[in-house]
């Protein structure tokens, strides 16, 4: 046997016997915790929908799935610590758009195509345009006219350096009401203001402002989704009340770091998709006005791809820069 020939065999072997380690470790994945890295707040809806699935998704995969916070930065931090981590299906990330959001609007020290492997989308919902009762109106258009009639006098709350405030600047560009957008840190923290009459709207996400709704302690307007949501059937879509580029999904889903074994996804993403087909979980997720987004690795590194160049255009086009 040449020299040459005896590489190639040697090289083979080695690929062969790395493929047979690979399968077998998959086979036992998973032994151990896994660790899913929630970039968020506590309480915030990421926070609440990644607990939610960890609850019904832990027992499929027969261990423990432990939730580690780690917001700031945007998502940055918990991304980029994510990311880093070893690519063994141990540390996995629950993110939202704000991974193709992010990248728009400042510098990152991680690629969201390159430094990740794609593992199964969860969820999407959308945003709602909800005004303190206190105004005297009931319908978009009557809010506009109020906001024009007023000028100067009302304020809008919305999350610095996330997409809320893209949906905030964008709704104030395509509605042309007379609004202060106020930059906040987060909705919990704008939340007593608008209740205490200092902020007069928000664009909160059904899951944190559906029983205030009913409570009668917020009017919302529209919602951003492209038909009515079924806990808040009687609130119109954008598209109804004349605002069709206001159509816009907030979604999450669940990432791995590059180099993540292909039968460790493969196992992930059943295991995901069967907790969503559950009958507890859509229940669940419907209350909280989430819907549920089924679909395959690659399904998912597709609407990726395709998510960045649409937020990127809005971030040029609203002009907002990252805090």
């Amino acid at each position: 046997m040449t020299a040459k020939r005896a590489f190639i065999a040697a090289t083979a072997a080695l690929a062969l016997a790395a493929g047979l380690c690979t399968t077998a470790f998959a086979q036992t994945y998973p032994s151990r915790v896994i660790r899913l890295v929630v970039p968020f707040t506590p309480g915030s809806p990421n926070d609440v929908m990644a607990r939610l699935l960890t609850q019904h998704l832990a027992p499929r995969l027969g261990q423990p799935i432990v939730i580690d916070n780690k917001p700031g930065g945007g998502t940055s931090i918990g991304a980029k610590a994510a990311a880093v981590s070893e690519p063994d299906g141990y540390t996995l990330l629950f993110i939202s758009s704000a991974i193709v959001i992010d990248p728009a609007m400042k510098q990152m020290a991680y690629d969201p195509l390159k430094d990740f492997t794609t593992v199964a989308t969860v969820n999407t919902t959308a945003w709602l345009i909800a005004v303190s009762p206190s105004l005297p109106v009931k319908t978009m258009a009557e809010f506009v006219a109020y906001s024009k009639a007023h000028p100067g006098t009302i304020n809008f709350a919305a999350t610095q350096g996330t997409a809320a405030i893209l949906v905030a600047e964008r709704f104030k560009q395509l509605s042309s009401a007379d609004l202060f957008i106020i930059p906040y840190k987060g909705g919990a923290t704008a939340l007593p203001d608008f209740l205490g009459g200092r902020i007069q709207v928000l664009n909160p996400t059904p899951s944190t402002s559906i029983q205030l709704i009913h409570d009668g302690k917020m009017r919302a307007l529209l919602i951003t989704a492209p038909e009515r949501s079924a806990e808040l059937p009687d609130v119109p879509t954008a598209r109804e009340v004349g605002l069709p580029d206001l159509t816009l999904e907030f979604w999450a889903g669940v990432l791995a770091p590059a180099g993540t074994p292909r039968d460790i996804v493969a196992k992930l993403n059943a295991a995901i998709n069967d907790t969503l087909r559950s009958p507890e979980m859509k229940e669940a997720m419907t209350k909280l006005g989430m819907n549920a987004k089924i679909g395959s690795p690659q399904d998912y590194a597709k609407f990726i791809a395709d998510e960045i160049p649409r937020w990127t255009a809005i971030v040029k086009s609203t002009g907002v820069k990252a805090e």
